[in-house]
């Protein structure tokens, strides 16, 4: 498969594994295996509207790596969804489950569509639709997805639902996570991605010298990972100075009460109008001066362009591939810690493992016991990264890429994969 444009997400990939390879020389053909998904899947989704016409969706499901384990990784609902898209985001999804040393492999799988235009129950038969479009490839034993953007709960519960149904008619629940808790979720998933970024900015704070106390932040985005995360880094002691979302930005110098934050936008659908506040750009958002800033949007946001503007301490990516390589560089150079997505945002992931583990079970585990073992992945996995940062003298993405990579390479080896 040839892809011409070097900035979709997955030449991003491309070159951050060929950066990686570099460092740890590795073997050419481990590193070709690598490049390339194992499989993705194209499926044609008819459905029919609310008003009785038939609109034909596209979804994706790419399966990357499966050496460590099954594929595991979300599914998105958004208009912006391609193909190089999910092929690049299973690929961090395998390293990020290596990183994080969670016998899992990475998946993921989206709908080019615009689920706020749709209904409940268009959105049922949608979901619906694509679960059995996918359901030869997908299992508790072979790839269990979860929710992503603009997905939760509720589609998790009917992709479980079609699943148990075309496969005999009994609940599987360990096919997918993220579900509600009546159905075999687990508690602290919700928080999960958000809770695990807070412990990562913890650990590079003390690494950084850096009070929390003192801390200002900055969030791009204030989705669910967007939400628990600001929620969780004020609970530490830092002050949320600015936030946007999908409708504009806002700013108060004096701090917002997170809290406050998340209950006006559940009343009016967006944080703007915020008493209080003023509102900014997007790219005055990004270059505000901060302490930690938090991009928890999309793909793209801190480029060539706008990375020498960035002016703050720490960068905690909750979103997927926010940064390009470039960056990256421009980044590390100026002395800005970056904790890259694969480490940052693991936090949901690694709770969906232990969702699965429940699952196959069928023993549930409390929600303290959930987040202290959330606590110690994360805080040994940013050990083991930033060591990896400072014995390969590179920046905290390619150290942790290198880290994956090697534990996912010698898992090829061993299985004998690759001869």
């Amino acid at each position: 498969m040839t892809i011409d444009n070097k900035d979709n997400p997955y030449q991003m990939a491309l070159k951050q594994l060929d950066e990686t390879a570099k460092i740890i020389n590795l073997d050419k053909g481990i590193h070709k295996i690598l490049a390339k998904p194992k499989r993705v899947l194209t499926v044609s989704l008819p459905v029919q509207m609310d008003d009785g016409s038939i609109e034909v969706f596209t979804g994706f499901r790419s399966q990357h790596n499966d050496a460590r384990g099954p594929f595991k990784g979300g599914i998105r609902y958004h208009p912006q969804v391609s193909i190089e898209e999910v092929m690049a985001l299973s690929m961090w999804m395998t390293w990020k489950c290596a990183i994080a040393g969670i016998p899992l492999g990475g998946g993921k799988g989206g709908i080019i569509c615009d689920p706020k235009k749709m209904s409940k129950n268009e959105l049922e038969r949608l979901t619906r639709r694509y679960a059995y479009a996918i359901s030869d490839i997908i299992g508790p034993y072979t790839d269990i997805p979860a929710p992503d953007v603009y997905t939760g709960g509720q589609e998790m519960a009917w992709i479980m639902d079609t699943f148990s149904t075309l496969k005999g008619n009994f609940g599987q629940p360990g096919v997918i996570t993220g579900k509600p808790i009546p159905i075999g979720g687990s508690l602290g998933r919700n928080e999960a991605t958000g809770r695990g970024l807070s412990f990562t900015v913890r650990e590079a704070s003390k690494r950084q010298n850096i009070s929390m106390d003192n801390a200002t932040v900055v969030v791009q985005g204030f989705g669910n990972a967007g939400q628990f995360a600001a929620q969780l880094v004020e609970e530490q002691g830092a002050k949320v100075i600015a936030v946007s979302d999908t409708q504009g930005a806002i700013i108060n110098k004096n701090g917002f009460l997170v809290n406050e934050l998340i209950k006006f936008k559940k009343e009016n659908k967006s944080i703007k109008g915020f008493p209080g506040s003023s509102e900014i750009s997007n790219e005055e958002l990004l270059t505000t001066e901060c302490t930690i800033l938090i991009p928890a949007a999309l793909e793209n946001q801190i480029t060539s362009d706008n990375a020498s503007k960035i002016n703050t301490k720490i960068v905690a990516e909750a979103a997927n591939g926010p940064t390009t390589p470039e960056a990256d560089q421009i980044l590390y150079n100026n002395g800005i810690l970056v904790i890259p997505d694969v480490l940052a945002n693991s936090g949901g992931v690694t709770v969906s493992y232990f969702e699965w583990l429940q699952n196959l079970s069928r023993d549930y585990w409390t929600e303290r016991e959930v987040n202290d073992r959330l606590d110690s992945v994360m805080t040994r996995a940013f050990k083991e990264v930033y060591d990896a940062h400072l014995s390969y003298n590179t920046n905290m993405r390619t150290a942790s890429i290198a880290l994956a990579v090697n534990r996912v390479a010698e898992a090829t080896q061993l299985r004998g994969i690759w001869p």
